[in-house]
């Protein structure tokens, strides 16, 4: 793998997702516990979580300007710092404006390191292995995601729980020093910083918002779905098993594991295939396999196989994010990078914004089983947007030439 991915501002990278991830695994762990034990209400917990993916929404676009003004590595330390900040300050905050207030901060600087992070790696990636790349990017974080969980309960057994949240704070801001020590200034081309006449001539010749969206749309309507898909079921699948198909707490609280160890276990493989034989094309068929699984908790009784059908959703449709932000990579030039990865986060932070809310209104008006049908509805969408685009992929385009070329 060393050998393939030469370049160290790359794990550079990885490293600092993964502290990342580690910090957002331990808050995320505890930020409902907490919040609920200072008396807020389910519903106001559930504005607060809003605040945040408002706060992407809102800041995914300036992220383009402020690293072309100042460079992405610049973006990420400032916004490792800010987040760091910002879970430090979450638990000595008084009352709920306040934390409504942290919790914009916390969003804003989440979309501001994403957006760096996914500069840099699709900058210094070349073009047959970007989807290599940014599955092992997906899987750094979602590492963290794991073990954090997993440390928070030694962490109050140990302390307190804003020990919990200052610990968070301190690995944020350890990332924020790792950057800044030993990352490399950004290749020429995808920042204005510095005055190189290169990135200035090349940030002159940028393609508009609007023809960059048009390249990508098929990326952002996966990451749209992804984010939606994502903020729906964590809240309503546990609740929708407990009532329909007899699940104990206990079993639902094991089901994120099943699907973080099928993306886990799927994402680098499908990276591979994806960055060999076209990311489009693979996209499409994983998300049709996830179509299947998703609505198999219609009809699937037992506990072992709706495990599976969870393990193979992950595997198929978390592996999804990674290739269309390899996708991205390949059908916009270096030069608007930082721009294509603003918009594709706001596609993915509105996705979070409007699952929730729709999904909670279809569940309480028609039930679980409907609500897991718009789901699938939903994935079977972006299948059916893939196939009409098909040519958005480069790969499928020379797959067609190839086979025209001798006739």
């Amino acid at each position: 793998m060393l050998r393939r991915i030469p370049d160290r501002n790359i794990w550079l990278i990885y490293g600092a997702i993964f502290l990342l991830g580690l910090a957002y695994g331990i808050a995320i762990s505890l930020t409902a516990v907490f919040l609920n034990d200072r008396g807020f209400t389910k519903t106001d917990i559930g504005l607060l979580a809003s605040c945040f993916a408002l706060g992407i929404v809102l800041l995914s676009l300036p992220m383009d300007a402020l690293i072309r003004r100042f460079s992405a590595k610049t973006t990420l330390v400032l916004s490792l710092a800010g987040y760091a900040a910002a879970i430090g300050a979450f638990p000595l905050l008084p009352g709920f404006a306040a934390i409504a207030a942290v919790r914009f901060l916390d969003g804003a600087c989440s979309v501001g390191i994403w957006v760096s992070c996914e500069t840099i790696l699709l900058a210094r990636s070349d073009r047959d292995n970007k989807a290599f790349i940014t599955s092992i990017y997906a899987i750094s974080m979602a590492l963290g995601y794991v073990l954090g969980p997993l440390c928070a309960p030694t962490i109050l057994a140990l302390s307190s729980m804003r020990a919990a949240f200052l610990l968070s704070c301190v690995i944020s801001l350890i990332a924020a020093v790792l950057v800044l020590a030993r990352l490399d200034r950004d290749l020429p081309g995808i920042s204005e910083a510095h005055g190189e006449p290169d990135a200035a001539a090349g940030a002159a010749s940028s393609a508009s918002s609007a023809s960059i969206l048009w390249r990508i749309k098929t990326a952002c309507f996966a990451t749209f779905a992804y984010g939606y898909f994502q903020a729906s079921v964590v809240l309503f699948l546990p609740l929708y098993l407990m009532a329909s198909k007899g699940v104990t707490r206990d079993q639902t609280i094991q089901i994120p594991a099943y699907f973080a160890a099928g993306m886990l276990a799927f994402t680098n493989v499908f990276g591979r295939l994806g960055d060999r034989r076209g990311h489009l094309s693979l996209m499409r068929a994983l998300g049709a396999i996830g179509t299947l699984m998703i609505l198999g908790f219609v009809y699937l009784d037992r506990y072992d196989v709706m495990c599976a059908a969870v393990l193979v959703a992950g595997a198929t449709l978390a592996s999804i994010s990674p290739l269309s932000l390899a996708l991205q990579g390949v059908v916009t030039a270096p030069r608007d990078y930082s721009r294509a990865n603003s918009i594709y986060n706001v596609f993915y932070a509105a996705g979070m914004l409007l699952g929730p809310p729709v999904s909670s209104a279809i569940y309480e008006a028609s039930g679980g089983v409907a609500m897991l049908y718009h789901l699938a509805a939903l994935w079977a969408g972006f299948v059916a947007f893939a196939f009409v685009f098909a040519g958005d992929d480069p790969a499928s385009r020379r797959a067609r030439g190839r086979v025209e070329a001798p006739a």
